[in-house]
């Protein structure tokens, strides 16, 4: 039997953290064997650490219950007990930036949830169905950062796996004018209804610097690798607004599009079903089988129904209709601490080791 990599995992006693710690019980090629957090944390059991703010919907895993929590600031002490690490830390923008590069010149790479490496450019940031290339900047980042083994690779945001996906399958129709509408669960924000009382029944339409994340981040992983760097595609053109709404897990989109070659309904639902990336080339542990999925009725997607679609790793789409002024509108719907967190970043992770970069 092929002895696991040992994980850690940063940031493990908040909400993505947990999620992380979730998915990863039992998984193939991974193990959970050390959990970093803030100084408050650091020395005691994990069960005692999170204590009643356990926010899964399954039980904690017997097998970090007893690990002790370390402070993540002793960079050096836990990178020597991983062979990468998965951050989820709760800090500021260049906190997070600066402890995961301390990380990675620790020859630890860095698979990080956090948005603030998103745009250095060095950084991949990667959709495994989308853009696996873009993995390989992280051969120049090892030359900036001096490190053999040590990078950092990121996920993309959690509210854009409900239509980057989709504009990706039809890309050969050159998609050039998009306007999305995403709904976003709260658990997006780290809360549950327990946390968050004011948001049962109550919609909020603000969501800080996400309108901005949902418009340009998709162009960036349409992008290409240029002289080691991530040069952003173009087009098509994105205007978004994200609005906070009482469900606990799934962000849903509205979205409208205007192609530069105009397709028929039947051609689009056929990319969708047909559309596979490399993760399922690889049959990668938590690739789903089916990675996009058309609903015929007219009711779907829904939260209730379809969230967990493929373990919550797959997207639903639906209403797939022309428009009076674009050309085709369409409602899509993913699992934001799933496919838009802890296993999107998970995926990369295996992703990377099947490239050889984590091993």
């Amino acid at each position: 039997m092929t002895t696991k990599l040992k994980v850690g995992i940063l940031g493990g006693t908040g909400m993505v953290g947990q999620r992380f710690i979730s998915l990863l019980e039992n998984h193939p090629w991974f193990e959970v064997t050390t959990i970093a957090a803030s100084s408050r944390s650091a020395g005691k059991k994990y069960e005692e650490a999170v204590g009643s703010r356990w926010k899964m919907d399954t039980p904690m895993p017997e097998a970090v219950k007893n690990i002790t929590v370390m402070d993540v600031n002793e960079v050096e002490k836990v990178a020597s007990q991983v062979d990468f690490v998965f951050s989820a830390v709760d800090m500021s923008k260049e906190e997070i930036k600066d402890i995961e590069e301390a990380y990675a010149k620790a020859e630890t790479p860095v698979v990080s949830n956090n948005s603030a490496h998103r745009w250095t450019p060095d950084v991949p940031m990667v959709v495994p169905e989308i853009n696996p290339e873009h993995m390989k900047v992280i051969d120049f980042q090892k030359k900036r950062l001096g490190t053999q083994k040590g990078f950092v690779a990121v996920k993309p945001n959690c509210s854009i796996q409900s239509y980057a996906p989709v504009l990706t399958a039809w890309r050969e129709y050159e998609p050039y004018e998009v306007v999305a509408t995403t709904y976003q669960a709260i658990s997006g924000a780290g809360k549950t209804f327990k946390d968050w009382p004011e948001m049962e029944g109550n919609i909020i339409p603000y969501i800080g610097g996400e309108e901005e994340k949902s418009e340009k981040e998709p162009l960036r992983i349409w992008g290409e690798v240029k002289d080691g760097v991530i040069v952003p595609a173009e087009s098509p053109a994105i205007t978004c607004q994200c609005i906070r709404v009482p469900v606990l897990n799934g962000h849903t989109a509205a979205v409208f599009v205007k192609f530069k070659k105009v397709p028929t309904k039947e051609q689009l639902i056929e990319k969708l079903r047909e559309f596979r990336g490399l993760p399922q080339e690889l049959e990668l542990p938590s690739a789903p089988k089916q990675f996009i999925q058309y609903l015929e009725e007219d009711n779907r997607p829904q939260v209730a129904e379809d969230v967990d679609y493929e373990k919550g790793m797959g997207i639903s789409v639906g209403r797939l209709r022309e428009d009076a002024i674009y050309d085709w509108k369409f409602v899509g719907l993913s699992h934001n601490t799933v496919r838009g967190a802890a296993g999107g970043a998970i995926l990369c992770a295996e992703l990377l080791k099947a490239q050889g970069y984590i091993g």
